[in-house]
């Protein structure tokens, strides 16, 4: 396979994941805190664990549908692009969390973000974060991100739901008597 060269300068594209790594970082830090711990890593993991999981599905061969950063074959800096997801997975549990909508509402909130999600993905790909090929566009993007936030909130909420907790403590306390 023959290596495609976008670029070969640090400028729009890289400056584009390090801003947005920034403000969605600050943002992060500046809300109140709501989590535990262990909910703040899984909220902020799961988008990176996801971004990698899909650019590792359909961005590479058999598929190949795009590129991420100035080349067809990874560098070191395409690994930041995958920073940039994890600021989303927490925003997105948090304004679940603090909107405490019902089941109808929630899909409408999932549909919500994953058009949020295709529209940050076209504003990296005019940055020069994303390029496309094999007719590949954005709007192939939304059954994935539908999928993939799905699947976050499903996580989230199977280790986290507060009846689980609740519902282990009481066992553990009957265990004891």
């Amino acid at each position: 396979m023959e290596k495609i060269v976008y670029d070969n300068h640090f400028n729009g594209n890289e400056w584009f994941v390090i801003g947005v790594i920034v403000l969605g970082f600050a943002v992060v830090w500046l809300l109140p805190r709501r989590y535990s711990p262990a909910q703040t890593i899984f909220n902020l993991l799961i988008g990176i664990t996801f971004g990698h999981i899909a650019d590792h599905s359909i961005g590479l061969p058999p598929f190949d549908f795009y590129d991420v950063g100035d080349q067809s074959a990874y560098q070191l800096f395409d690994f930041f692009t995958y920073l940039m997801y994890s600021p989303f997975g927490y925003l997105f549990i948090y304004g679940y969390e603090r909107l405490r909508m019902s089941e109808l509402m929630t899909v409408v909130y999932i549909l919500l973000w994953t058009a949020v999600s295709v529209g940050f993905e076209w504003l990296a790909s005019k940055a020069g974060v994303f390029h496309y090929k094999h007719g590949y566009h954005t709007g192939y993007s939304f059954p994935v991100y539908l999928f993939l936030i799905s699947i976050q909130l499903i996580l989230y909420r199977m280790a986290f739901a507060r009846n689980r907790w609740q519902r282990n403590r009481r066992e553990e306390v009957k265990k004891t008597y």
